[in-house]
């Protein structure tokens, strides 16, 4: 069992996190979750040419059934974890690009509702519950709520990356560099500054959605519009493999850590 999953949180009982543990590794994987939501939305509604509507409808479906398994874990898993993170991606680009280009919205607009959804989320989380959680999701009242949050999040993050890179004219390069920069300035605060960890989680969490994007357009946006001009298809799954590997490399390097101790208490190493 991965050190991550003896995480409890005392409320009338032991209870075991169903969510990561918050390290480097961590936001390596979403990095690559959010940049393979990008290249893989765009392969079912571009290359595939489905459509923002349909594609929508295939991507809720699928977060449909990975949050249903996750849900109904009854502990931290990673695949399903991760799983349910690529599936809000791909929803969330989606979805904003429904309400982008379909709807006529404009990313202006879109950011500015979806930020404004994202605060109302998290505000009704506070209100209901007390507090809000990253780490400790062990209710099923803080998992409906840690999951919108990710999921209008990740919506929101794909509006803002393609304003900076469209709307802004910094291009997909110069726009990853910017959202870098401010994920930078993020670590920076949680290690001198005083400012809320939960605050500091979910602004880096909104600002590796971007980040994703717009690496994801610049593998696979043609030259002229200063892409690589790879194939969607292609790269997804080549970024796929790689969250594969990622998340093997932790759950097994996690495991390593646990006390024999700890595995005894929880049943998965017989006492000699």
């Amino acid at each position: 069992m991965a050190a991550n999953q003896l995480a409890v949180e005392r409320r009338g009982g032991d209870l075991i996190s169903k969510v990561p543990q918050v390290t480097l590794a961590f936001w390596v994987i979403k990095i690559l979750a959010t940049t393979l939501g990008e290249t893989g939305g765009d392969a079912v509604t571009m290359t595939l040419q489905l459509g923002y509507a349909v594609g929508t409808l295939i991507f809720l479906g699928f977060f449909a059934v990975t949050l249903a398994a996750q849900v109904a874990s009854k502990k931290y898993r990673p695949f399903v974890y991760w799983a349910v993170v690529v599936a809000t991606t791909t929803v969330g680009t989606t979805m904003s690009d429904y309400f982008d280009r379909t709807l006529g919205l404009g990313y202006v607009k879109s950011s500015v509702i979806l930020f404004c959804c994202v605060l109302a989320v998290l505000f009704a989380w506070r209100l209901a519950m007390g507090r809000i959680e990253f780490e400790d999701i062990v209710t099923k009242r803080d998992e409906v709520f840690y999951w919108l949050t990710i999921l209008v999040s990740n919506t929101l993050g794909t509006a803002l990356g393609d304003f900076t890179a469209d709307d802004a004219g910094l291009g997909f390069g110069r726009g990853a560099l910017v959202f870098a920069g401010l994920i930078a300035l993020v670590a920076a605060a949680h290690y001198f500054t005083k400012i809320s960890n939960s605050v500091l989680f979910w602004a880096a969490y909104i600002l590796t959605r971007p980040l994703g994007a717009t690496l994801g357009d610049t593998l696979t946006k043609p030259h002229e519009e200063g892409g690589f001009e790879l194939s969607r298809i292609a790269a997804s799954l080549v970024i796929a493999a790689l969250m594969i590997v990622g998340i093997i490399l932790t759950y097994r390097s996690s495991e390593e850590h646990v006390p024999p101790s700890e595995l005894e208490r929880d049943g998965l190493l017989k006492p000699r």
